[in-house]
């Protein structure tokens, strides 16, 4: 009994201490955003999401030395803060991700290109149109003269961004064309330049910015009839927000009455320039390599907390399945099933939408992250010290109790070192895939390898190169970690020779 209060114990202390270490990094645990005027207000800040990958709307670029999301959206949302005399906090994360942000807390409002069409209207409030563009078809420039609207291609393969109102579109106008659908823009031009798709899909201005950087795109108008609910872009709030949409109306039409779109665009299209077209392409990215330090950076960060975290509580979940307890075995047993049979990234969007609505907490990305990789890597390493600690002799066992050692003494002196030795190359295994996991961890906005990847794809208009770069960290990472491993087991065995 006092070795199974010893194992709980040890759970709850893991827990407590990777709370501890992730606020210790300055990661906060906060009270689930406002949807009020009066609420914003006394809490000083209002957060927006938007998904930083559609220049000139909103894309990432270096300021003052430092990344920063910028663009039209970025600079109606700091007006729209400042009216409200607080403080402007962005949250990056997935497009179609945003109203799920709304609904369950993680954001106040979102600004991303976001058109209010009554299938949207159903889950979030909108504010009046602020801008208004066409929607056009970006093409590779050699098969511009083989289209000319949507009719010409109707059976072609069409990218659009998953969620967004061309998908809409496309499947009512277009109904024989083969869609593929991905979450990022950068991705859909990266598959459009490898002709694995005829056309893409997007807003005018966006369009037009992509063939302005790039030689081998141009644009053709659409044609497709737009209905009254999907002309323009707004404002998204929280579902019965009248008082932030009053407000931000109220934003929307000073900006109107001064112009400010124009000078808002024209200010984004300054970041945008640096991208000239005969630079070389690996020039224009290695300008970048800050982007691509930071990226490792938090992709080491989740490795190491998650592996660490992962390493505990996989072990507490090895020793409570070796209990002399059936209830306790059982329940280990579903939880570690349960984690191994769901994917890690529906675990991960489990903890940050979920898990923070039901708690009624904000859960950083960060810390969602740590929780959802160390968790899911418990369940592996638990079964993989399973295996070790059953692979060992049960003669030694008896022989270590006959010699007048407890059972916790054996365990420790006897079984866990050959256990350990025999698991090496297993657990070798897991944290080199756990490495290349964490990347997932990109889709909730952690600045990791992956994220900054599509942030230079966005800012530099380059799709392959900076897929390149990101592949040959990871490989050196990964590779350097094997020889690390392979070099401590070579000791183990050492002792055997």
């Amino acid at each position: 009994m006092k070795h199974k209060k010893n194992i709980f114990t040890g759970i709850i202390i893991s827990f407590i201490a990777m709370i501890s270490l992730a606020i210790g990094l300055g990661i906060q645990v906060n009270q689930v955003n406002a949807s009020t005027v009066a609420e914003i207000k006394a809490k000083g800040e209002i957060v927006m999401g938007t998904s930083p990958d559609y220049p000139p709307y909103e894309f990432i670029a270096t300021v003052d030395g430092k990344q920063k999301a910028i663009g039209m959206d970025i600079s109606i949302g700091e007006r729209f803060a400042k009216d409200l005399g607080v403080k402007l906090v962005i949250k990056q994360m997935d497009f179609d991700s945003l109203l799920v942000g709304l609904e369950t807390g993680k954001i106040d409002f979102s600004i991303s290109g976001l058109t209010p069409t009554n299938e949207r209207k159903k889950s979030a409030d909108f504010s009046k149109v602020y801008y208004q563009a066409d929607q056009y078809f970006v093409v590779n420039k050699n098969d511009k003269k083989l289209y000319k609207n949507f009719h010409s291609l109707a059976e072609k393969k069409i990218g659009v961004q998953t969620g967004s109102l061309q998908l809409k579109l496309a499947k009512e106008q277009m109904p024989q064309a083969k869609l593929t659908q991905m979450t990022k823009i950068t991705d859909l031009i990266l598959a459009l330049k490898s002709h694995k798709t005829d056309a893409l899909l997007m807003e005018s201005t966006v369009a037009i910015a992509y063939a302005a950087h790039d030689d081998n795109l141009a644009y053709i108008k659409s044609g497709l009839v737009q209905g009254s609910d999907m002309e323009g872009t707004a404002i998204a709030f929280p579902k019965n927000s009248p008082e932030l949409v009053a407000a931000a109306n109220k934003t929307i039409d000073q900006i109107h009455e001064k112009d400010s779109i124009t000078k808002y665009l024209a200010d984004a299209g300054d970041y945008l320039k640096p991208a000239a077209k005969k630079e070389n392409s690996w020039l224009i990215v290695a300008k970048y390599w800050k982007y691509f330090a930071n990226g490792l950076g938090y992709t080491i960060l989740v490795t190491v907390v998650s592996a660490i975290f992962g390493v505990v509580l996989g072990i507490l979940f090895a020793l409570l399945r070796l209990v002399n307890s059936k209830f306790v075995n059982n329940i280990v047993k579903a939880i570690v099933e349960f984690i191994r049979g769901t994917p890690l990234m529906i675990q991960l969007m489990f903890v940050y939408f979920g898990l923070s609505k039901m708690l009624n907490v904000d859960i950083s990305p960060l810390l969602a992250g740590f929780i959802a990789v160390s968790i899911n890597s418990a369940a592996y390493v638990s079964e993989i010290i399973r295996g070790g600690i059953n692979s060992v002799d049960a003669g030694q066992g008896e022989a270590a109790r006959s010699l007048g050692l407890s059972k916790k003494e054996a365990m420790q002196s006897i079984i866990l070192p050959q256990a350990i030795k025999n698991i090496w190359p297993a657990l070798g295994n897991e944290f080199i895939s756990l490495i290349k996991e964490t990347s997932i961890v990109s889709i909730i906005g952690v600045s990791d390898l992956i994220f900054q990847l599509r942030a230079v794809q966005a800012a530099t208009y380059q799709g392959i190169i900076p897929i390149v770069i990101a592949m040959l960290i990871y490989f050196i990472i990964t590779y350097g970690l094997s020889k690390l491993l392979n070099f401590y087991e070579r000791r183990m065995n050492h002792g055997n020779n």
